[in-house]
This record gives C-alpha cells, structure tokens and sequence, in this order.
C-alpha cells in the first residue's frame, strides 16, 4: 500500500490563518482522493468541525486517554489522508508527545509520512516554536507557511530553511465570503462559470501547490 499522509495544520498563535488552510487542505484531500479524516484539535470558535462537520472529529491531547485515541487513529496507512488541525494552546503539548511517544519514528515503520504545514510569523514566539520544530521534524517533512492574510512583513531568513506555502491574501469581501460556514471551496469551483474570477483562481492555485508537496513527499517514500 502506497505511504499514507497525516498533515498537522499548527501554530503557536492565535489567529493565525491555521483553520483557513485546514480547511482548503481537507477539501482538496476530499476532492482528490473521495475520502479524507479531519481531526479538530481548536475546540474554539470558528473550528474546522464548524465548516466540515461530515468528514471532522474532534480530537483532544489535555489527557493520556485522548493522546492514544488521536494517535492510534492517525499512525494507520490506511490509505485514507489525516489532517490535524492543531490549537495554538496544544502545539506545545502535541509536539512534546510526538517526541517521547517516538511518533516519526514509528510513522515511518508503517509507512505513514507526518507533514507539518506551520503557519509561519515573525514574531519571536513563532521563531522560536520554528526553531524547536526544524530540530524534530525532517526538513522535507516541515512546510512553513506563508499566509499574506496574517503576515505584515516578510519573514525572517531563519524560515528559508524549509519548504514554503504561500497562501494569496483576498479582498476583504471575498474573505468574508468564504468565512461563511456553509461555504465550500471545491462546491465554489465546481458552480462557478468563469475561472477568470480572482475566488476561482486563488483556490485552485492553492490545490495545485498542495497537490505538488503532496508528490512530492509521497514519491519518495514510495
């Protein structure tokens, strides 16, 4: 069986763009393969389980009890896609565990490759959180994100170690469109007549960047 991806949506902060990317990831997931499995791991509003309620659940690591529940249900290669959304107030947590529990290790056993999408800032509480995750997280495993909605500046050259995402910033008008919780990106693409339009072209740039990591990844541990 082909190697099964489990994407980890994370941050250090708060309104981040982290829910926004999730949310695109597991559509494009859904869209390409038929299947994918959310896990929510925000609990607070607006969380991935409010746009996607049919293929999310929600997931927690505040006791032991919950951390094998989450973990034994994404180190399966099972084939079917993982995406974590991750809270600000669980990243610490979460990457604590994957360390002691030897996560990358036992993923790469069974053929599960582990991504982490980071939601990149130039604050100091996000490069160092950067800075802790490179030294964990194989370089080719770690995409640092660059969403134009939160970032006011460009990032700092210690983000150029790694892979990036760039996420387009949209008008004001289209963001609060696609807020909506009964919006859907791949239900947009598919209604909409013009593919000229600024909505259409932004998500299927994002697909395409995905679908490229996404290989990528996956070709090599083919």
């Amino acid at each position: 069986m082909p190697a099964t991806p489990v994407y980890i949506v994370c941050s250090p902060r708060p309104q981040s763009g982290k829910t926004l990317l999730a949310r695109v990831l597991s559509e494009f997931l859904l869209l390409k393969d038929g299947q994918v499995l959310a896990f929510d791991v925000t609990l607070r509003e607006p969380s991935l389980l409010d746009f996607l309620p049919q293929i999310t659940e929600t997931a927690t690591i505040e006791d032991t009890y919950g951390k094998i529940q989450l973990m034994d249900r994404v180190i399966l290669n099972d084939g079917i896609a993982k995406v974590i959304d991750l809270g600000y107030y669980s990243f610490e947590e979460f990457f604590k565990m994957s360390e002691e529990i030897g996560f990358l290790k036992e993923a790469s056993r069974r053929k599960v490759v582990p991504i982490v999408l980071y939601c990149a800032e130039g604050d100091r509480v996000s490069m160092r959180a950067y800075d802790a995750l490179r030294r964990q997280i194989p370089r080719q495993q770690l995409v640092v994100v660059e969403n134009e909605h939160v970032l006011r500046e460009d990032l700092p050259e210690l983000y150029s170690r790694s892979r990036h995402l760039r996420i387009a910033a949209l008008p004001a008008f289209l963001k609060t469109y696609i807020e909506r919780f009964s919006f859907s990106f791949t239900g947009y693409l598919r209604q909409e007549k013009d593919p000229s339009t600024e909505l259409y072209q932004w998500i299927r740039r994002n697909y395409y960047a995905l679908r490229e990591i996404e290989n990528e990844l996956l070709m090599q541990r083919s």
